[in-house]
């Protein structure tokens, strides 16, 4: 395949993938759930935060908004384009959890937002976010439990399938409840942990529901017949708004 089409087809991953974000950070529960992150900051004016996988960017906007210098963070290059474009007057750098552009002690606050179930190796992130904060600095950690998300269905052996199949394939999909472990371990106080369930029932959640079958499907945890079947009825309940998705999420934070 060719570059321009390699390219091509980026783009349009990408433009597919901040559909579906943009779709779920409308949500009231994940506006409710971006802002208890801020309040647990406890953000100083002037201060400089980092936002750890930043994606679009609208936390960097968001936290810029209360007075801070809100820097983002980001491994993929399409997403910073999409978050510069965005948010014009933000800062924002490619880099990994694991190996962040700031000087040690050098910030007053760390955000992790749906990134920990990414990496193969969390406890290196959190050595890092340790190293860049500087004493008394503030770490918040979000993200959901793939290994918990809860789907009304006609057919929930088959719903568990799929789940637990796309939870199997990310690195570390249970970050979530490791994430007190892991703040303990990496030599943090103060460590508090929440758990909050965002319900959905919009149909705009729907490609949330493709991106679990179509990986489950590829990997063979179910053929393409039942992947098919689900999608279908997740549909049909959708237009008869019947539709249900509850993901847990947990938020854990802590003192440098």
């Amino acid at each position: 395949m060719s570059t321009h089409h390699e390219a091509a087809r980026e783009h349009r991953d990408t433009e597919a993938l901040l559909a579906v974000l943009d779709a779920a950070d409308r949500m009231p529960s994940a506006t409710r759930l971006r802002a208890r992150s801020y309040e647990l900051l406890c953000p100083v004016p002037g201060s400089t935060v980092v936002d750890v996988g930043c994606g679009a960017g609208r936390a960097v906007a968001e936290l810029a908004e209360r007075g801070v210098h809100a820097v983002g963070v980001d491994t993929s290059p399409s997403m910073l384009a999409a978050a510069r474009k965005r948010w014009p007057e933000g800062e924002f750098h490619e880099a990994g959890a694991e190996n962040l552009p700031f000087a040690d002690g050098s910030v007053r606050g760390y955000r992790a937002d749906k990134v920990f179930h990414l990496l193969p190796e969390p406890e290196r992130a959190v050595a890092e976010a340790r190293r860049v904060l500087c004493p008394g600095g503030r770490i918040v950690l979000v993200g959901q439990d793939w290994d918990a998300i809860m789907i009304d269905s006609d057919d929930p052996v088959l719903t568990r399938t799929i789940v637990h199949a796309r939870a199997d394939l990310l690195a570390t999909p249970r970050a979530g409840r490791q994430y007190r472990g892991l703040l303990l371990a990496g030599g943090f106080d103060e460590v508090t942990v929440e758990a909050h369930t965002s319900v959905f029932t919009e149909p705009a959640m729907l490609s949330l529901l493709a991106r679990l079958a179509e990986p489950a499907c590829a990997g063979g945890a179910v053929d393409r017949d039942q992947a098919d079947a689900w999608l279908a009825e997740q549909r049909r309940r959708a237009e008869a708004g019947r539709f249900l998705v509850a993901i847990p999420f947990f938020v854990a934070s802590a003192a440098a």
